[in-house]
Order: structure tokens, then sequence, then C-alpha cells
């Protein structure tokens, strides 16, 4: 999207006043970040002073924690899936048995939690009729009186 010519000198000098520099508008920024709560300051402070080096930190830290997660990629931790067989054919029946019910028990409180939260709601919809409906009234009665 290309920006018409005031706007993109209005968003330049924006920039130019918080560069990492010690700027006019930086260095009250700063004074003001240690007068309302000091770490504000000392962020400000780091920024002035390290700021231009922040783009290359990020971009390290990245690589870094990229390179990382490529050599964890292809580690198993021994255990790590829930539904890795037991070599006893009757134990894991009954697991599978056990997971099945559990999670025919989890839907059916879901259900009623669904039902619940419907009735609130309509109890809360019939409280707020309720509400205006008598507001309506009172509102007649002083009009016409």
């Amino acid at each position: 999207m290309v920006l018409p010519a005031d706007m993109r000198m209005m968003n330049m000098n924006q920039s130019a006043l918080l560069r990492p520099d010690w700027t006019p508008a930086t260095v009250a920024l700063m004074v003001l970040g240690f007068v309302v709560f000091w770490p504000l300051g000392l962020a400000m402070l780091a920024y002035i002073l390290f700021g231009d080096r922040f783009n290359t930190f990020k971009e390290a830290a990245n690589l870094s924690v990229d390179d990382l997660v490529s050599k964890c990629r292809g580690w198993k931790t021994p255990g790590a899936s829930p539904m890795r067989e037991s070599g006893n054919v009757a134990f894991d029946d009954w697991r599978k048995a056990e997971l099945a019910r559990l999670q025919e028990e989890q839907r059916k409180l879901d259900e009623m939690r669904d039902e619940f939260s419907s009735y609130m709601r309509e109890l809360r919809r019939a409280k707020d009729q309720e509400e205006f409906d008598r507001f309506m009234q009172d509102r007649n009665l002083n009009r016409s009186k």
C-alpha cells in the first residue's frame, strides 16, 4: 500500500524521534520513565544505548531457537504416548474400555453444562424482561401524572 507523501513524512518523523539515540524525545521519555516507574526509565536508557543492536540480537536468538528446535524434532521420549500398548492384552482392552467410558461421561457432562448455560441464559432473559416491563410501567405512570 502506497502512503501519500505527507503520511510517509509523518511516519519518518515519528520514527526519527524514537530512534535509539540521544534525541530530545528519547531523553524526555527516559526522564519521564524514571519519574513514573524506574524500570521504565532503565528500559528507555537501554534502548538508547543498545537499541541499534536489538535487531541483530533478535535475529541471532531466532536462529539459535530454530537450530535447537530442529535438533529436538527427531527425539522421541520413551513413554510419551498415552495410548502406547503395554504388552498385556487384557489390560489394554480394559484401558480402552475405561477411556471410552470416560469419554462418554465427558460428553454427558458437556451436554449438561450446555443445558445449564441455556437455562441460566433463559432465566437472565426473563429477569431482564421483567425489569424492563417494570421500568416501562413506571415510566408510563410518571408520564401520565
